[in-house]
């Protein structure tokens, strides 16, 4: 596979072939339920620029509605090639505007060739790794999609899965999907893949941490081979890769870079603080009125509702959302927080990808993640469409090893603050094992029982387990 080519101002995209990616427009046919309707530009449609000037007129309105003018770099690189159906590698960091760069023109094919939707056989697949991002995308097609006939739904664990059956058996164009349910799905004969023509990986390096690489496999051993194939990811570490060359043909490489890295348009600060002294430090930071809406990340579950506990027990409205929560538990939090209901969404790395939330001033890390890419998407929630933005990290002694890895890969020191009350000099100066996590405890399993097999409460225990992801 060759290299990636990051886009620059004038950046360019290339086929694995290493042949110059062009831009012909694309030949329209409708693709709607409804009797044909003509698409072509008109003088009254919406005055659109760049990629998004390719667009048919229902698209151009709604990009517009939307309070879209001109493409974002990955938007402009995309549109034209996969309007040309070719299969495409696109290295992206969230909040680039990736989800519109390939559902843009799933929607304009889709309108442009219709197709009457077959019960259990959608005719694209979106596959994410969590149910908020799955989420996300299908309001994404409800917005670009509304003056247009697309039948869609989103299709994840942590909820009855009665509802999502009944409208794949009525038809629909377009799924989004976690693993775990999807598979489900297929193996109870619900949804079946062989109809399908577009197919999207989106956040394929977080799948890939979340363990999910069998279930991917899987799930593309049932796609049929004439397909358009979308494969995204935020980094290309080697097994990245090496998934994405099981995935695509002669796909067109796209890599973008913002403009401005997310941490240099980030105020940072870094506060060192005794482990014991952090819900002390978080509640005494949440007594300024400027951290108007804020997510707290820990890296735990269990520490997560902790948190959200204590700062509620203070008069700080806060509210928890992990892997462990049920779904309606974690739209409920969502939707409270993106409402002002509740000041302090408390978040494990679940929410550091795909929550978009629009004005959030602060970011704390109340942990500091043990991989340092994590720290940049997590301070990427804040500073988004131009705004400013604070983050916030609490470092522990046993935590040092983590913010220099940290300060390596953003090539820079985060600024220090030892004016606040609970300043620990222990953990500023930490050195050797202080400064490195105590290593994990394993405990030795029970031995079970001879003959004693495992229970069919616990098999499906597990699978809700992965589902909750």
């Amino acid at each position: 596979m060759s290299s990636l080519h990051k886009y620059a101002p004038q950046g360019r995209t290339r086929n694995q072939s290493g042949e110059s990616a062009g831009s012909n427009p694309t030949q329209f046919q409708d693709n709607t339920n409804h009797p044909v309707r003509s698409h072509r530009p008109e003088h009254s449609d919406y005055v659109s620029k760049g990629a998004f000037a390719t667009l048919i007129s229902p698209l151009k309105k709604a990009v517009k509605d939307a309070g879209y003018d001109t493409p974002t770099p990955i938007q402009e690189l995309a549109i034209p090639h996969l309007l040309n159906g070719r299969d495409m590698l696109g290295c992206a960091q969230t909040g680039t505007g990736k989800t519109a760069a390939f559902m843009l023109p799933i929607l304009q094919y889709l309108t442009e060739k219709p197709q009457r939707p077959i019960p259990g056989k959608p005719r694209v697949l979106v596959l994410t790794p969590t149910r908020e991002l799955a989420a996300q995308i299908n309001d994404s097609i409800s917005t670009y999609g509304r003056y247009i006939r697309v039948a869609h739904t989103v299709v994840f664990g942590g909820v009855g899965q009665q509802p999502q059956v009944t409208k794949l058996r009525r038809g629909l164009d377009i799924v989004v999907a976690t693993p775990g349910r999807l598979l489900d799905l297929m193996q109870q004969g619900h949804v079946s893949l062989n109809a399908i023509e577009v197919f999207v990986l989106d956040e394929a390096d977080r799948m890939l941490d979340m363990g999910f690489i069998h279930d991917i496999r899987k799930v593309i051993a049932k796609l049929p081979e004439k397909r358009q194939s979308l494969f995204f990811s935020a980094t290309m570490a080697p097994e990245v890769v090496s998934l994405a060359q099981t995935l695509v043909h002669d796909a067109v490489e796209v890599s973008v870079t913002p403009e401005q890295p997310t941490v240099e348009k980030i105020i940072q600060k870094l506060l060192f603080v005794d482990k014991g002294n952090k819900d002390s430090l978080l509640v005494s930071l949440m007594n300024d009125n400027k951290l108007e809406k804020v997510i707290v990340f820990t890296r735990m579950k269990h520490m997560a509702n902790k948190v959200a506990g204590k700062l509620n027990r203070d008069g700080i409205s806060a509210a928890a959302i992990h892997g462990n929560k049920s779904q309606t538990a974690r739209t409920q939090a969502l939707d409270d927080f993106k409402r002002g209901k509740v000041r302090v969404l408390v978040a494990t790395d679940i929410a550091a990808r795909g929550i978009d939330v629009d004005n959030i001033s602060h970011v704390i890390n109340y942990d500091l993640p043990n991989e340092p890419e994590t720290y940049v998407h997590r301070i990427g929630r804040t500073a988004r469409a131009g705004l400013d933005g604070s983050a916030i990290s609490f470092c522990s002694a046993e935590e040092r090893s983590y913010l220099r890895s940290i300060e390596h890969l953003i090539h820079q020191r985060v600024p220090i603050d030892m004016e606040h009350r609970f300043h620990s000099e222990f953990a500023r100066t930490a050195t050797g094992s202080d400064a490195k996590p105590a290593p994990k405890v394993i405990r030795p399993r029970r031995p079970r029982p001879t003959g004693q097999t495992q229970s069919r409460s616990s098999f499906h225990g597990g699978r809700r387990n992965r589902q909750s992801r």
